[in-house]
């Protein structure tokens, strides 16, 4: 079984779906499923080097107290997860471009997930900042990714396709919001959902998919 897992590395809320899906498949370890990462940017249009934190969240929340409110309702919900916010040390509103080429590099080396939740808690947990090479470096090499492929991959356009593609892929879908897990090609599953509507959402795939030929 296959699950296509559309996110973006700067959305706090794939972060903790990611945490879940991983707790479903835990309580459901014969199923044989493969995870596959799709690419998929928020914020495609913002600067390669990214931009300013506060006058990013100003315009997306409305400052003050409704992004003071957002950033308590998810540090809340990671923290039932087990998973580390700190929105003080947030870097920026990255550009999410090379962290996705990161991923997709990472699945060369079937490390794609592993990956992703390193570049997670490196965004929301320890300040990393996505759009600065010397960072991404130092996630690659904790996610497992040998260093001198990393800094090489910074320095050409690999995966760059691939990261537009998914994006179009995603349009024509009419996904205009992440997380979404797609089961099997069969269904789609919205959002952070509980780990419970996950191992629903595996036990269904698992018993619709269709019988081997003899």
């Amino acid at each position: 079984m296959t699950v296509d897992v559309f996110a973006d590395i700067a959305c706090p809320w794939c972060y903790i779906g990611e945490a879940r899906l991983q707790a479903a498949l835990a309580a459901r370890p014969g199923l044989g499923v493969e995870r596959r990462w799709r690419p998929f940017q928020l914020q495609p249009d913002l600067p390669r080097t990214g931009t300013p934190r506060d006058a990013f969240f100003e315009r997306k929340f409305g400052g003050g107290e409704s992004v003071s409110a957002a950033f308590a309702q998810v540090t809340e919900a990671g923290r039932a997860d087990g998973l580390r916010f700190d929105f003080d040390r947030l870097a920026g509103a990255p550009n999410t471009t090379d962290a996705h080429r990161l991923v997709l590099l990472g699945a060369t080396y079937d490390r794609a997930f592993e990956t992703a939740d390193a570049l997670f808690e490196g965004y929301f947990a320890d300040g990393r900042d996505l759009n600065d090479a010397g960072d991404l470096i130092a996630v690659a090499e904790h996610a497992g990714i040998p260093t001198a492929d990393a800094r090489a991959l910074l320095l050409d356009d690999r995966f760059e396709v691939e990261v537009a593609q998914s994006q179009e892929v995603a349009r024509r879908s009419g996904i205009s919001g992440v997380p979404l897990y797609l089961f099997g090609d069969r269904f789609a599953l919205s959002g952070a959902q509980p780990v419970a509507a996950f191992i629903q959402a595996l036990d269904r795939a698992s018993t619709d998919r269709p019988a081997e030929a003899p």
